[in-house]
């Protein structure tokens, strides 16, 4: 096969002129773009960057309604989406502008040289972080958008100053084509080589396999399945030269609704939960797929204003028919496991749709039974019923690693959340009170990450200002002389605007 199709996530049918598939020549075609462009494109200022991502970003927006219309058509998902989607897109380029020009990114350290120490004389020593090369970035299938060609993987590569070569998801190629186009133009108009950005299409796991393992990559960015983020880390590391993976992969993100909070508003917090439960069809990495909770009328409440929610829940489409084939299977799955009690189901899915289901079981069950447990993706979500506080935290200590935890607290719920907040910041990435993990904030201060296996590295972000340093490594130098080092590191660019450690202390320009 040389060609496919995009296909129509509502009538699952193909739509759109025939797509040329992306050959082992042009990975490798591609790559050697890559890193023919890498040093000049990694020795470019911080403003030429800068203003590089800003380009981007009008490039994207100048795409119009073209773009939306493609987005809708390959997700099935609602144009206001699409229309909120576009405007994180562009402005998680426009946040990294600002992180490049501001160079806190660089982390410069000097130590400078003191000869006349005793018992040895300390040499120069100077710091900066510098891009690790070119990174393949694999487009999700649930953010056409935001995660995917000009995603936030690619935002902060470039702004480290790494060329990118993005694998497009087969879900949404043209959606994908359009901002592809957008971002090479932007190349071309800053004056940059054109390897800075390559874009692969295909709907083959070859394809992503011969990007991985060809030698010139050096990180990898990934938003998807477990076992597809699985399958690219052990590929990774077979290589002659491992390089990393951040694959950002499988989490069921818990919800704690703790006693006083149950009681003064259980029936408007099962509403609430099932806004979250069912938005986007439920397609979210954050989606709060388990609810855990001590026995008592609150909770009863809880379940009954919930059950309600989602019964009265219409099918949505979803992403591909193969999604939605995949969150049948899990929700059969599910409902046949011992001690799993159906609660409600919506409108009942289809090829192209998924409606939504919750269930219900003891804590003595769902800690007999790891599968219970596992992510089913989209509007299903299980309900814990534990008989103490002993019970809640024995539940939190069986999970796997999260992206989120959710406490719904009242004052009088401190010292309960105080007792849980050391099991929590173990398991998860990021710990929120009295909201819904569905929405996640791109700013300095967002984690989307957390431990195995929520994602492959929990050290790390894929939202946020500190998903750039995911792609810099540090690199020192002893005693260098002046016209030798980078710019950055010498004596004359203090003054740049980018703060520097000086013999431990801060300086800022």
């Amino acid at each position: 096969m040389t060609e496919f199709r995009s296909i129509n996530a509502a009538t699952g049918e193909a739509h759109g002129d025939p797509i040329a598939i992306s050959t082992p020549a042009d990975v490798a075609a591609a790559c050697e773009a890559a890193a023919a462009a890498f040093d000049t494109y990694r020795a470019t200022d911080r403003e030429t960057r800068a203003a590089f991502l800003e380009r981007i970003a009008e490039e994207i927006l100048a795409i119009g309604e073209p773009l939306i219309e493609a987005y809708t058509a390959e997700s099935g998902l609602p144009r206001a989406r699409g229309e909120g989607e576009r405007g994180r897109t562009v402005g998680q380029l426009r946040l990294f502008a600002d992180v490049v020009r501001k160079g806190q990114w660089q982390q410069i350290r000097i130590d400078p040289a003191m000869p006349d120490r005793a018992p040895l004389p300390r040499p120069d020593l100077r710091l900066r972080m510098i891009a690790v090369g070119p990174v393949a970035v694999f487009g999700a299938s649930n953010f056409p958008l935001a995660f995917s060609t000009a995603g936030g993987d690619t935002a902060s590569a470039l702004a480290a100053g790494c060329p990118v070569v993005v694998k497009g998801h087969p879900a949404h190629p043209i959606t994908g084509s359009l901002i592809a186009a957008a971002i090479t133009k932007a190349v071309r108009d800053a004056g940059l080589p054109e390897g800075v950005f390559q874009h692969l299409v295909g709907p083959s796991n070859e394809l992503g396999a011969a990007l991985v393992q060809d030698p010139r990559i050096m990180a990898v960015g990934f938003t998807g399945s477990r076992a597809g983020g699985l399958a690219l880390v052990k590929l990774a590391q077979a290589r002659e030269v491992p390089i990393p993976v951040y694959a950002e992969m499988s989490s069921i993100n818990p919800v704690v609704l703790l006693p006083e909070a149950l009681k003064a508003r259980g029936e408007a917090l099962g509403a609430a939960f099932v806004g979250s439960l069912t938005m986007g069809a439920g397609q979210f990495c954050t989606n709060p797929g388990l609810i855990l909770a001590v026995e008592g009328d609150g909770l009863d409440a809880f379940v009954s204003a919930a059950s309600a929610g989602v019964s009265g829940a219409k099918r949505q489409t979803m992403l591909t028919t193969g999604i939605a084939s995949a969150y049948a299977k899990g929700v059969q799955t599910l409902s046949a496991l011992p001690g799993v009690e159906k609660l409600a189901e919506g409108e009942l899915g289809s090829t192209t749709c998924g409606g939504a289901v919750l269930f219900q079981t003891t804590a003595e069950k769902f800690l007999a039974d790891k599968a219970m447990g596992d992510e089913v993706f989209g509007a299903s979500s299980v309900i814990v019923r534990c008989k103490d506080e002993g019970e809640l935290l024995a539940v939190l200590e069986g999970l796997e690693g999260q992206l989120t935890a959710t406490l719904h607290m009242d004052d009088a719920d401190e010292g309960t959340a105080s007792r849980l907040l050391p099991v929590l910041e173990r398991k998860v990435g990021r710990i929120l009170a009295n909201g819904w993990p569905t929405g996640v904030e791109v700013s300095h201060a967002m984690v989307h990450g957390g431990p195995f296996p929520s994602t492959s590295d929990p050290r790390t972000t894929s939202v946020g200002s500190l998903a750039i340093d995911r792609f810099l490594r540090p690199v020192s130098y002893q005693n260098l002389a002046q016209g030798l080092l980078p710019a950055e590191l010498r004596d004359d660019a203090f003054g740049d605007g980018a703060p520097r450690l000086i013999d431990g202390k801060l300086t800022l320009n």
